[in-house]
């Protein structure tokens, strides 16, 4: 059974108008993707480089499970704005007045409990339906990337509408002397399977989070605070949460240009991550100016982890651009175009469709759904009108 929490007012009156809506245009494009050769790009895996420090810090701050997180959640998720309308239109929030509005954290990657754990129970993880949202932080406004965090968002109709905020740091120093220091990356997509969490780290692959080991935090201090101040005390920005890395994947390629991790999103029907890179097609200088391409890397067999050493099981060439999501599900791939306003779907079999779609548009995110229809979760970054919604995937392309 779903339980996603029933739309408010507002969010009713976008869902009604949306549902008003012709289904989107789709134009059959002038050309769909093709197949690279798979075996070029591999993936290394290390899930225990910070073991003893990790140790270390658990055994120093302690943890808090995920439903411990939710009940201390302190910030109200709101209804999506009647203003808001795209084809499909199943569900969805904004995120408080001040984190729509903040001009220095901008929300990227989305992931859901369904992803971690299908549809067993409602998709629950740790008795919390979630929406997860990963973000990065600029040192003020028009400043550089200075660290990342995910919100933890509740979609139970058991549970408050509210969201917690958890800093993501990497562990340094020692076993005997154990630290930790922000992640200054763009956190462009994001992925949780099992208790897993992967996190696109644009220029080398993945950074693995273990839901299992969120840490606790002392509050206080001031926002430039980070890690070991004395005794016991270890301040995060005020942060009372902080998810330390447990784990790297890198990436490698023999074609001669290294993958940009721009988006991922898992396929749980073929048990694999895919990504996706952001690419222009000319005149851009902070990105590539090149055709951007797919791949998926699947996990080791019976696990949520990725073996040693994982080779591609498919590759493609893209021939669309500005790409910030990616997602696939039994053989269907869908791509947003935040520059375009568009999703690109593709199958094999059936070629590629474009579709109308929202602007500032981020990551993708896939859900099953056993008595509903699935659907299609993602984001918009701007500020003012960070809008987290879902829409029905069989409106756009898959059947």
């Amino acid at each position: 059974m779903s339980l996603r929490r029933p739309l408010t007012r507002a969010a009713s009156a976008a869902a009604i108008l949306a549902g008003l809506l012709v289904a989107p245009a789709a134009a059959v494009a002038a050309a769909g993707p093709t197949a690279l050769p798979a075996s070029q790009y591999t993936l290394s895996a290390d899930y225990h480089h910070y073991d003893a420090v990790n140790s270390a810090l658990v055994s120093t701050l302690g943890t808090a499970a995920v439903h411990t997180v939710m009940d201390n959640a302190n910030h109200d998720r709101t209804a999506l704005p009647s203003s808001f309308s795209v084809a499909g239109l199943s569900t969805g929030f904004r995120f408080d007045s001040g984190d729509n509005s903040d001009c220095a954290n901008y929300p990227q990657g989305i992931t859901t409990s369904r992803d971690a754990v299908g549809t067993a129970d409602s998709g629950n993880y740790d008795g919390h339906q979630l929406v997860l949202v990963s973000w990065y932080t600029k040192d003020g406004c028009g400043g550089d990337q200075a660290r990342s965090r995910i919100t933890l968002v509740d979609w139970d109709a058991t549970y408050p509408n509210k969201y917690r905020k958890v800093l993501l740091v990497e562990p340094t120093g020692t076993a005997a002397a154990p630290d930790f220091k922000d992640i200054p990356i763009h956190a462009g997509g994001v992925s949780w399977y099992g208790d897993y969490l992967y996190v696109a780290d644009t220029g080398h692959g993945m950074r693995v989070f273990d839901m299992r080991k969120i840490l606790k935090t002392n509050t206080g201090g001031t926002a430039g605070q980070i890690g070991h101040q004395s005794g016991s005390v270890y301040y995060a920005h005020n942060y009372a949460y902080v998810l330390p890395q447990v784990g790297t994947i890198t990436a490698k390629t023999t074609s001669g240009t290294n993958l940009a991790w721009s988006s991922i999103s898992l396929d749980r029907v073929s048990k694999s991550i895919v990504m996706a890179e952001y690419t222009c097609q000319s005149g851009c200088t902070a990105y590539p100016n090149r055709a951007p391409r797919a791949v998926r890397f699947p996990f080791a067999a019976g696990a949520t982890t990725f073996a040693a050493t994982t080779t591609a099981s498919q590759a493609l060439q893209l021939p669309w651009y500005n790409l910030n999501g990616v997602a696939s599900h039994n053989g269907r791939w869908w791509f947003n175009s935040s520059g375009q306003k568009k999703l690109y779907y593709w199958t094999s079999s059936g070629g590629p469709a474009t579709f109308s779609w929202v602007g500032s548009g981020e990551s993708l995110s896939y859900w099953e759904d056993a008595t509903s229809a699935d659907l299609l979760w993602s984001l918009q970054e701007g500020a003012g009108s960070r809008n987290v919604f879902a829409v029905t995937q069989a409106t756009y392309g898959g059947g």
